[in-house]
């Protein structure tokens, strides 16, 4: 799996079995990008590649030389204001006010591995031999600047990841105003862009557009990677579809604000950029001192969206999220939010674990209310200390008698956050962001604590240190249930308050990495109000998250098939929650709410004690399924086969990696009348193996399977003596095949 130097072209090449990028070194000293697609033979010579012309009004960079225009060459990490007027990748405040800089090659080392980023989540290896990995050095002469480029392709996957580090050697303060990630140049237009956009209780929604001339793009600019959009896009041909055809998948582990665009010039050039997002940026380099960019990861699939995302499933469970957890099966818990609310004392809450420990039910999560004097949102945030008032006889033996019951027991924490009236914020109201003596925005009542200082990091670390110390605690779910706005660090000069937004991020990567360090055994899950920080950076450091706050089956359909995009299964938090819904107010069955979220980590989120026997014996049942299946579901090949962005259907599967058995969903949200017959077409199955459908009185092969398909028609398709049991509206489907 070599990445390869051409000496006498002057290019390199990083390719494994299935991609090929290539980049060379350019007249001027800078790089120029030749090729990123599906793998190349390599050869001594690419040159041909190199693109040059001459345009009217065009900027040239050598006096008498009218070919070499950067405004029309395709480049590896472009600046603005020496020839290229497209957006640039970087930009720097010189001390005499001049952005213009020219950083030209100096040299480059190739070696085995991946190195970590200081302070930054990071995809990783386990052994050198997986990945190898390309560092080009450029410098600026005038400055004393040195830039260094950073690659690392995977042996196994079709996975470039890209950064970069720039360091200051001049006496001289150099100002960061931009520093993205990574840009890709495109020869051409021809691309329908997918994001991923929403807002609270309808996260990551797969939008499409086509590219045009100018900008279009996804950002946030609220603190956390957020609802509306997700640090990730793709880029496909148009014809391209789940299964066949060019995708080119972008995604920044970062959980920040954060910028991914493309630029499509008025010759069809298309500019990739992907990094954190320039608003409010502002680092000042003092001598000596260096800055890191988060990794952009880059997935090429020559077979469409669903093998892309399998790559970004596969990498990130093994080689992104970290730890004990990373390949435990993850226990099935209930929590109380949805239960209790803040209503709740030492009794509600053991009668309900009590009865969850006869249901099967695994762990049993305490959540908001149990600390300070919280019975509501408007106070005690700050104050991670048991409420005595509610729990009588202390959280500690509430916590052992819920472990007496077999089940372990975890907690609800928002670590960020404060509330006015607590003592936190009594004690150090300039510890808040927003610039003291001006008014404050709030949401939910509370305030973001400033982590980009260590004395507050510190204050929180070591509550939460006593507190962990002192329970029998297996599990932390870290909620944020807002977005961060009046940015201002108190007591810190002018200077300072352009690294506060990033500073802010990396204190939030300090407490968990000192925390994970310290407690290896918890299983941490983040959070932020639902999905509002759903990214790779959060996966770095816990392997879970809560994918939303809305838990009504028929729309987790939408938010769970966009989440796949790009993340694992066994990350996607889902709960079986009440009917009617909390937040819809729909009524679904109980079926119904389990089937789809068995495909995520698997939870209840109900009040047990006002079930029907009947309902608890199907939770009874849930729990021996997911407990059979888990380990499927999570560490099997997912497919989606149905959008429900689409239609009235959504159909996804997983199948084992050795293909001797998969599972099957189908999900119909209203009942048509009087309609053609169904087929459902299969993926991933062994062709020469003959399968057992569940349920079913006859045999498969794969290839009829995935030819022909598996015949779903009922009653709706006038079929009087179908397999499927009706069941109207919102009805889910789950077939087991096991190979025979």
């Amino acid at each position: 799996m070599p990445i390869v130097y051409h000496e006498k072209s002057k290019e390199f090449h990083l390719y494994n079995k299935e991609v090929s990028y290539l980049f060379q070194i350019i007249d001027n000293g800078q790089l120029g990008q030749l090729y990123y697609g599906k793998r190349l033979r390599d050869r001594e010579d690419f040159s041909h590649l190199f693109e040059r012309c001459s345009r009217d009004m065009a900027p040239y960079n050598f006096e008498g030389n009218c070919d070499f225009s950067l405004e029309h060459i395709k480049q590896e990490y472009p600046t603005f204001g020496n020839g290229d007027m497209r957006y640039p990748a970087y930009e720097i405040e010189r001390v005499n006010g001049s952005r213009i800089v020219e950083f030209a090659y100096d040299s480059h080392k190739i070696y085995q591995g991946k190195p970590e980023l200081s302070g930054m989540p990071a995809t990783y290896v386990e052994k050198p031999e997986e990945a190898e990995t390309l560092e080009v050095t450029l410098k600026e002469p005038y400055i004393h600047m040195k830039m260094v480029l950073i690659y690392t392709i995977y042996e196994d996957y079709p996975v470039i990841t890209r950064s970069v580090r720039f360091e200051n050697e001049s006496e001289d303060d150099q100002v960061l105003l931009n520093a993205l990630s990574g840009c890709v140049d495109l020869p051409d237009r021809d691309y329908e862009m997918i994001e991923l956009a929403g807002a609270w209780a309808r996260e990551r929604n797969v939008v499409k557009r086509y590219l045009e001339y100018g900008l279009q793009g996804i950002y946030s600019m609220r603190g956390a990677s957020s609802y509306q959009f997700n640090p990730f896009l793709v880029l496909k041909r148009p014809k391209a579809d789940e299964f066949s055809g060019e995708v080119l998948g972008f995604s920044l582990v970062y959980s920040g604000n954060f910028l991914a665009q493309v630029e499509v010039d008025n010759y069809d050039v298309s500019r990739v950029l992907l990094g954190i997002h320039p608003h409010g940026f502002r680092w000042t380099l003092k001598q000596g001192e260096s800055f890191q960019t988060p990794e952009m990861v880059m997935v090429y699939s020559d077979k469409g969206l669903n093998k892309m995302s399998q790559v970004y499933h596969e990498l990130y469970r093994t080689r992104l999220a970290r730890g004990k957890w990373r390949d435990l099966e993850r226990p099935i818990l209930i929590n109380n939010w949805e239960a209790t609310y803040f209503d709740f004392n030492e009794q509600k809450i053991y009668e309900l674990a009590e009865k969850a420990a006869g249901l099967g039910i695994e762990l049993f999560v305490l959540d908001d209310g149990w600390f300070g004097k919280r019975n509501d949102d408007t106070s005690s945030l700050g104050d991670w200390y048991p409420n005595e008032e509610k729990l009588k006889g202390g959280l500690r033996l509430l916590a052992e008698r819920i472990n007496g019951l077999g089940l372990k027991f975890g907690m609800w924490i928002e670590p960020e956050m404060v509330n006015k009236d607590s003592d936190l914020y009594r004690k150090h109201p300039d510890w808040v962001f927003a610039e003291v003596g001006r008014n404050m925005c709030h949401s939910r009542n509370q305030y973001v604590l400033d982590f980009s200082k260590k004395e507050v990091r510190d204050y929180i670390y070591d509550m939460l240190e006593r507190l962990f110390l002192d329970l029998p605690i297996s599990y932390i779910k870290w909620d944020m249930n807002r977005t961060l706005s009046d940015i201002f660090s108190n007591g810190n000069d002018r200077e300072y308050q352009g690294k506060t937004y990033h500073k802010y991020i990396l204190g939030v990567y300090e407490l968990y990495e000192r925390l994970i360090q310290k407690f290896p055994d918890i299983l941490f899950e983040s959070c932020a109000s639902g999905g509002a920080r759903f990214d790779p950076g959060m996966l770095y450091y816990a392997p879970q998250a809560w994918t939303s706050d809305n838990t009504d089956a028929v729309q987790r359909l939408k938010i769970q098939y966009g989440t796949s995009m790009v993340y694992p299964i066994s990350s996607i938090g889902s709960h079986v929650s009440a009917s009617p819904n909390h937040q819809t107010g729909r009524e679904t069955s109980m079926e119904m709410r389990a089937d789809v979220a068995y495909f995520g980590t698997f939870g209840y989120e109900l009040d047990l004690m006002e079930l029907t026997e009947e309902d608890l014996e199907k939770i009874r049942e849930q729990v021996v399924f997911m407990k059979e299946h888990r380990s499927l579901i999570h560490h099997g090949t997912f497919y989606r086969l149905k959008s429900p962005f689409e239609g009235n259907e959504t159909a996804w599967m997983v199948v084992a990696k050795d293909r001797r058995e998969a599972l099957v969903a189908y999900y119909r949200i209203l009942q048509p009348t009087n309609t053609g017959f169904c087929r459902l077409k299969l993926e991933g199955l062994d062709e020469e193996v003959m399968y057992q459908i569940e349920d079913l009185d006859y045999d498969c092969y794969g290839d009829e399977l995935m030819q022909s398909g598996l015949i779903l028609s009922d009653t709706a398709s006038g079929v009087r003596n179908s397999k499927w049991k009706e069941k109207g509206d919102f009805q889910a489907r789950l077939i087991k095949l096991t190979a025979i």
